[in-house]
């Protein structure tokens, strides 16, 4: 007979005030404590194998998006499991609730509940995605950047042989991505506040969105004829650009101002790793209007047409 699943009580800011983000001082990024990294030899202490890793995420969360596309696009899904959390919180963090069902990997109510159990009174940020592993029973990382490389690299052995984060193209990744970070994933919540700093920020939105535009006129993806690490960076803030941030026109036009860039964004998410990962549900602002994810794109005579 299978145990009773165990969940969290409802979320209750008024007992456990809200969800604060720990920061080192003088650094505005929240403070990730687990950095640790898989490795296909075992070198760094944590060896890729079938069964041994969890991934704890959330459907609205576009970080650990990014760790569940890899995990689909590499064929990995019963190499590496997956749970969610539920999308709300207060004071303790994330939980598990019957919306998506519990932590079937050790019965946790609380997220926070991983952390304290990998370092007693932690004090850091409870983040999805949390990489768990079951053998040591221990968080191996809360760093999405390094959780999603790992994947996409080590588990070859496990895999369908998909490399998109090939070596010979992992600095133009980290080159665009030091651009499109801080103008596009981080820029949208930049752009969403008020004052100076906002103004800047949208600006740089813009811009970054009409050069993509004009590059994608002439590429399938960021890169030319590969699907890469570096579309699916892009991807996880365009998918919720126009019914979370700029619900509403909130911060700027709308996606479908950019032909190229909008066309771009519905023909990754008609491909299964996409769509098979997203539930807008769970991101977009009440009275959001949820454009046609699913019109024709016609990219297919793009250079990169096979992905």
């Amino acid at each position: 007979m299978s145990p009773t699943p165990r969940y969290a009580d409802a979320v209750d800011t008024t007992t456990h005030g809200e969800y604060r983000i720990n920061r080192a001082p003088g650094d505005e990024r929240p403070l990730y404590r687990f950095t640790g990294r898989i490795t296909a030899d075992g070198s760094s202490g944590f060896r890729a194998e079938p069964g041994r890793y969890h991934v704890y995420a959330g459907w609205f969360c576009p970080w650990a998006q990014r760790v569940t596309i890899q995990l689909a696009l590499n064929g990995l899904e019963d190499v590496v499991s997956v749970s969610y959390v539920d999308g709300a919180r207060d004071g303790r963090g994330w939980a598990f609730r019957e919306t998506h069902g519990p932590d079937p990997v050790n019965g946790f109510t609380l997220l926070r509940e991983a952390y304290e159990a990998t370092e007693p009174g932690f004090d850091g940020h409870i983040s999805v995605p949390t990489l768990w592993d079951r053998q040591t029973g221990r968080i191996v990382s809360n760093d999405f950047a390094g959780i999603g490389i790992d994947l996409a690299t080590e588990f070859g052995e496990w895999s369908n042989g998909a490399d998109h984060y090939p070596s010979e193209l992992r600095p133009r990744i980290e080159e665009l991505d030091s651009w499109l970070g801080p103008a596009v994933n981080r820029g949208v919540g930049a752009a969403a506040g008020e004052g100076a700093a906002a103004e800047a920020a949208r600006a740089e939105l813009s811009a970054a969105f009409a050069e993509l535009d004009k590059l994608l006129g002439q590429q399938r993806h960021l890169l030319g004829e590969r699907l890469t690490e570096a579309d699916v960076r892009l991807w996880v803030t365009l998918a919720r650009f126009d019914v979370a941030a700029n619900a509403g026109g909130a911060i700027g036009p709308a996606l479908d101002a950019y032909p190229n860039l909008w066309a771009y964004a519905r023909d990754l998410y008609q491909r299964p790793a996409f769509a098979g990962t997203t539930d807008f549900a769970t991101f977009a602002r009440p009275g959001a209007v949820l454009p046609d994810w699913n019109a024709a794109h016609g990219r297919e005579a793009l250079v990169g047409a096979g992905a």
